[in-house]
């Protein structure tokens, strides 16, 4: 639908600017189902009070807007997303001559305090790895799947979405397509592989027993399907349960926290970690990296050369 330099209406605007990050910036789909969720609450709201087309817009209608976002019960965060949706489309609508003015000049949004998920211990995740049973297809691919999380970093979206062209067992290499399609490289660990060697050669097979394997996904269902996202919450909260863990403790974000903080205690660099985790942004890296501070004290002693151990060792 081209809107440059027409009069449109805001569900115009909205549908014309979904199509363009669907389309044109390849956003992935759970991305653009985020926006779309926030640009409709938007439009509605804007509706509401009297805004027919985006040269209506005002600043007033955007404290409207954030008003109704607070009555509706969303944290802060939630509420910054939504208006950093809007912010987006109000710069789209901008570009193509629709909007004359900025709607949300002055407007801020609300602060979003600085969270990191729970943290898991080693031993937790040695634990969480070994309560799978691997005596059958499905424990050796719930095996394979914690494995490769925790000792790549993945993302959830990026584990269940993997085609078997990703590994390169020789290499010990795991190719990943992230957010907007950004592709990294990633080195696979030992145990990570074995399990997925694993995997592949005898828990695949017999999931597939002789069934067609269209999807190629690494990672599939009882019925030869690919895995979900919702299907590998599963996976792990019942493995946290045979643990002995608390499963509100464990999760797949979780366990990608744990793969970045045991990286950075073993002595890896930032800038490896934020390539590794595909993060486009260092700050981003700095947050998951949460050591403890009694790690860094140890640290900074044996290692550094004004530190108590390096002095008594001289």
């Amino acid at each position: 639908m081209n809107v440059a330099g027409g009069i449109v209406s805001l569900d115009a605007l909205r549908d014309a600017f979904l199509n363009h990050i669907k389309l044109e910036r390849g956003l992935a789909p759970k991305t653009v189902e985020a926006y779309a969720s926030d640009l409709r609450r938007f439009v509605s709201s804007a509706l509401a009070s009297g805004a027919r087309q985006p040269e209506d817009l005002t600043r007033n209608t955007v404290l409207s807007y954030i008003d109704d976002l607070e009555s509706s019960g969303l944290g802060p965060r939630s509420r910054a997303r939504a208006l950093s949706s809007l912010r987006r489309m109000m710069v789209f609508a901008a570009q193509r001559n629709l909007l004359s003015h900025d709607p949300m000049e002055g407007v801020l949004g609300p602060r979003v305090p600085k969270t990191l998920p729970r943290l898991i211990r080693p031993d937790e995740t040695t634990a969480l790895v070994e309560a799978v049973d691997t005596t059958t297809p499905i424990g050796l691919r719930d095996r394979a799947m914690i494995e490769l999380l925790y000792g790549a970093g993945l993302r959830v979206t990026e584990l269940v979405s993997l085609p078997l062209s990703s590994l390169d067992s020789r290499a010990g290499l795991l190719r990943i397509v992230g957010k907007g399609n950004k592709e990294r490289v990633v080195p696979v660990g030992e145990q990570a592989l074995e399990a997925m060697e694993a995997y592949l050669s005898e828990g695949r097979p017999s999931l597939l027993a002789g069934r067609s394997d269209r999807s190629r996904a690494v990672f599939l269902t009882r019925r030869a399907a690919p895995m979900t996202r919702q299907n590998f919450f599963l996976v792990i909260r019942k493995a946290a349960r045979l643990a002995g863990i608390p499963q509100d403790r464990v999760s797949p974000h979780v366990l990608r926290h744990a793969f970045a903080t045991d990286l950075l205690e073993g002595g890896a660099d930032l800038r490896s970690i934020q390539a590794m985790l595909g993060h486009s942004d260092l700050a981003t890296t700095q947050i998951y990296t949460h050591v403890d501070k009694g790690r860094l004290r140890e640290s900074v002693e044996s290692r550094h050369p004004r530190g108590s151990g390096r002095r008594a060792g001289r």
